[in-house]
């Protein structure tokens, strides 16, 4: 870029600044905290055509007032806030994608000390946290991404409109970006431009990234865009779970942690697949099979045992098939409470049981 050209983007910047400045010291002194500068012109990646991002944050509801979009010249601008609670909250918690406007913002104006000093707060939480080793909280966050991708990926098959279609690859797209940025425990410290320039870097990423990436982009058909958007999916959701195996700590069952479950298994699920099976009624059965499911993949999840697949077993034209195999599952859930020398909580009488509870300590 000119010389020249840039001073005048820098110097009508300068005029803007000061203007909004101004407009504070007048009428919002008490209502806006600060403002910063952020995008292009921060990381000095600017063009003739770059707006001015400036990240104004307000302390009340009244600062909403300084808002402002205009075109000036041939350039469009926004003068928005960002209130301390949401966006800038979600920043620190690295649960958004913009997580730049806060750890690299460049600070123009400050009404009071003690807003500074909350805004450091709220940037050393997210610095404090980018720091961490790779591990669960960054794959939590990234899981969250990856589901928002499978709703994406739903909404390309649900419609025949390529334009609804690409809009919903779009929105898968943004959200397996966002997930591996999380995968990564880092944050797009460029803008929208840079994005594939800055993830292709990552450490962890899937093979052939960039040519999925780009091939949703070049997709010229509905089925293309489905095909494409559902490889680049899979990979992410692999690369996920790969890592979840490799860099997470997973619980293990315990004497402790298992107490009950294998009680509360019995209870809602066990009599509710024999008696389903045994009266030959499918959606009964198809429904008790689900829960059964869920329950296992829970205590999976939550105590480490091990991984059971009730559903395989469903056939409806075969129940009794749903029914021995389920049997067979809950004895090898019962293993479990073997290993670690667990009793299961059984009863022949009421007195039996009501005299062993009422004697229980709290």
């Amino acid at each position: 870029m000119d010389e020249s050209v840039k001073k005048q983007l820098l110097e009508k910047n300068d005029k803007l600044v000061n203007m909004v400045i101004e407009r504070i010291k007048r009428d919002f002194v008490d209502d806006i905290a600060i403002i910063g500068i952020t995008g292009s012109f921060s990381t000095n990646d600017f063009h003739e055509k770059s707006d001015l991002d400036l990240i104004i944050i307000n302390n009340t509801d009244r600062g909403w007032g300084i808002s402002h979009c205009f075109i000036l010249g041939d350039v469009g601008y926004d003068i928005y806030c960002t209130p301390w609670e949401t966006r800038i909250e979600a920043a620190a918690n690295l649960e958004s994608p913009y997580i730049s406007h806060l750890t690299d913002l460049k600070i123009l104006y400050c009404a009071k000390p003690e807003d500074l000093e909350k805004f450091n707060s709220y940037r050393q939480r997210a610095l404090d946290s980018l720091s961490k080793p790779i591990g669960k909280e960054c794959l939590d966050r990234a899981k969250k991404h990856i589901d928002l991708a499978k709703q994406s990926y739903t909404n390309t098959l649900l419609t025949d409109d390529i334009g609804l279609v690409r809009t919903a690859s779009g929105d898968l797209l943004h959200c397996c970006i966002n997930a591996l940025t999380s995968l990564n425990n880092t944050y797009f410290k460029r803008g929208i431009k840079r994005y594939l320039e800055d993830a292709i870097n990552y450490q962890y990423k899937p093979d052939n990234f960039e040519t999925m990436y780009m091939s949703i982009i070049d997709a010229k058909t509905i089925d293309e865009i489905r095909n494409k958007s559902f490889n680049l999916l899979k990979s992410i959701t692999n690369l996920y779970e790969r890592m979840d195996l490799d860099l997470v700590k997973h619980p293990t069952p315990t004497y402790d942690n298992l107490k009950g479950t294998y009680e509360e298994l019995w209870c809602n699920c066990r009599n509710k697949i024999v008696t389903s099976v045994d009266t030959n009624d499918k959606s009964y059965a198809f429904h008790a099979a689900f829960g059964a499911q869920r329950f296992l993949d829970a205590m999976s999840e939550m105590i480490g045992t091990k991984k059971f697949d009730v559903m395989q077993y469903f056939d409806a034209y075969n129940l009794d098939m749903l029914k021995e195999e389920f049997l067979r599952i809950m004895d090898e859930y019962l293993e479990e409470y073997n290993k670690v020398g667990r009793k299961v909580v059984r009863y022949e009488t009421f007195e039996e049981l009501c005299e062993d509870y009422l004697q229980q300590l709290i």
